[in-house]
């Protein structure tokens, strides 16, 4: 099992940059593929983006560009690093984590078993 812990949310204006973190415990995290999803008010939870094992890393077309994912092993976090930020970026970000992994799975949230709490990121106009 694994437990994730979101950080780094907040306020920021239009045109900022925040690095959220994903602090995971368990000794075998470089065994998950992780992946970050975000929901907005009234919206469905979607997918921004992911990192697998390897690393290779997969981005919705949205966010492509502006965002990056990355992973320490050492010590079993994951990055989003946001920058350029617009307003429809703010919502809920959600890490999640999964020991499978799958081309067809990665954008899903059904591919993911584990989850966190939540941070909340806000980009103002």
């Amino acid at each position: 099992q694994v437990q994730l812990v979101e950080s780094g949310g907040g306020l920021v204006q239009a045109g900022g940059s925040l690095r959220l973190s994903c602090a995971a415990s368990g000794r075998t995290f470089s065994s998950y593929a992780i992946a970050w999803f975000r929901q907005a008010p009234g919206n469905e939870r979607e997918f921004v983006a992911a990192i697998s094992r390897s690393p290779g890393t997969y981005y919705a077309e949205s966010v492509k560009g502006r965002f990056t994912i990355s992973r320490d092993n050492v010590k079993n976090t994951v990055y989003l690093q946001m920058n350029s930020l617009k307003p429809e970026d703010t919502a809920v970000y959600y890490c999640a984590a999964d020991r499978t992994f799958g081309e067809l799975t990665v954008r899903s949230i059904d591919g993911y078993g584990y989850w966190g709490q939540g941070t909340q990121v806000t980009v103002s106009s």
